[in-house]
C-alpha cells in the first residue's frame, strides 16, 4: 500500500498518484488504513512520530529537494530507503530566482531605486554579464542547472561543491580551502546548499568578510548556511550592496527581526522553487517502477551525508 501525507493538497495528489500508479492501492492521511500493509509513503513535513505507525515501511519519498526534516528523525529507521526529488520543475524556478537577483545587481536596480528616492536622474555605468563574476554554492542537479543556464547567458560562473563535479560550461571547484580563495573573486554569491552539519554556518563572519565590498548574496538553499548576526553586522557597515534571502534559520522569520526593515535586504518566504505536483508524482512513480524492477533510482538520500 502507498500512503500519502500531504495536508492541504490531498485531493490533487491522490488523483495524480492513482493515475500514475494504477496497480497500487493509494490511501491518504487521515484515512484509516491497515498500518501493517503500508510499505511506501510520500510525504512533506510529516508530524513527529508519524512513521513509527508503519512496521513494514520500506520506502519514503520526500516531496521536496530538501530532506533535513527527514534524515535525523527517530521514527524513520535506517533500513527505510529515503528518496528526495531531484528536480520536479524546481530547476527552472531556481534559475529564474537567481537571475532576478543577479540582474538586480548587474543592472544596478538597487542603486537606481536609491536615486529615484533622491529624485536624481543619473545614468550609471553599464556592466555586462561577461564582467559579472557569479559563484554557485552547491552543484547537485538544481545548482548545476542554475550554473549552466547562467553560463549560457554569458556570465562568468564558477560552481563550488564539497566533492568534485564536472561541467563543459562551468568552472567547477571543490573543498573548503578553495572556497576561501573563491569568495574574494565573487560579485554575486548564490547558494542552493542543503542543511547538513558541514554546511551549518559555512558562511560565518570570517568567510562573509572575504566577499568583496559591494558584492551581493542570494540564498535559496537553507538559512543555517549563513551566520545571520554576522551578515547583519556587515550589512550595517555597507559591506554588501544587498542580499536576497529566501530561507532563514527560523521560518517564519520573527516579526522583530531587523531583516524585515533593513534597506539592503530583499526577502521572500521560502518560495524560490516550489514543487510542481504533476512533475513530482511523475518522478516518484518512475522511481517506484525502478525499485520494483531492481533498477537504480534518482534522488536516493545518503543519510550520513544529509542529502
Amino acid at each position: 500500500m502507498f500512503y500519502l501525507y500531504l495536508p492541504g493538497q490531498q485531493d490533487l495528489y491522490t488523483r495524480l498518484f492513482k493515475e500514475a500508479l494504477p496497480d497500487w492501492h493509494i490511501a491518504v492521511w487521515p484515512e484509516e488504513v491497515n498500518t501493517e500493509a503500508v510499505t511506501h509513503i510520500a510525504a512533506w513535513k510529516p508530524v513527529e512520530g508519524f512513521f513509527s505507525h508503519f512496521p513494514n515501511l520500506q520506502v519514503v519519498f520526500a516531496l521536496g529537494a530538501g530532506v533535513d526534516r527527514f534524515v535525523h528523525r527517530p521514527d524513520l529507521p535506517e533500513h527505510v530507503t529515503l528518496i528526495r526529488l531531484t528536480d520536479a520543475g524546481m530547476a527552472q524556478q531556481m534559475t529564474e530566482y537567481c537571475l532576478y537577483g543577479l540582474l538586480h545587481y548587474q543592472r544596478q536596480m538597487d542603486r537606481y531605486q536609491q536615486l529615484q528616492h533622491q529624485q536624481t536622474w543619473q545614468p550609471l555605468e553599464t556592466r555586462l554579464a561577461k564582467h559579472t563574476r557569479v559563484t554557485i554554492l552547491g552543484l547537485g542537479k538544481l545548482g548545476m542547472s542554475v550554473a549552466e543556464n547562467l553560463a549560457r547567458l554569458g556570465y562568468q560562473v564558477t560552481g563550488w561543491s564539497r566533492n568534485p563535479r564536472q561541467s563543459d560550461l562551468v568552472r567547477c571547484v571543490h573543498g573548503c580551502e578553495t572556497l576561501d580563495t573563491l569568495l574574494p573573486e565573487t560579485d554575486v554569491l548564490f547558494s542552493v546548499l542543503p542543511a547538513t552539519t558541514e554546511t551549518r554556518y559555512l558562511l560565518d563572519a570570517t568567510r562573509l568578510a572575504l566577499l568583496p565590498k559591494d558584492s551581493a548574496i542570494i540564498n535559496a538553499g537553507r538559512g543555517s548556511l549563513i551566520d545571520q548576526q554576522a551578515l547583519l553586522a556587515l550589512l550595517n557597515h555597507d559591506h554588501f550592496r544587498f542580499v536576497l534571502l529566501d530561507v532563514f534559520e527560523q521560518e517564519p522569520l520573527d516579526k522583530t527581526h531587523p531583516f524585515w526593515s533593513h534597506p539592503k535586504v530583499l526577502m521572500t518566504p521560502h518560495v524560490a522553487a516550489d514543487t510542481i505536483p504533476e512533475e513530482a508524482v511523475e518522478q516518484v512513480a518512475a522511481n517506484v517502477r525502478a525499485l520494483s524492477n531492481g533498477l537504480p533510482v534518482t534522488g536516493k538520500v545518503d543519510r550520513s551525508q544529509g542529502y
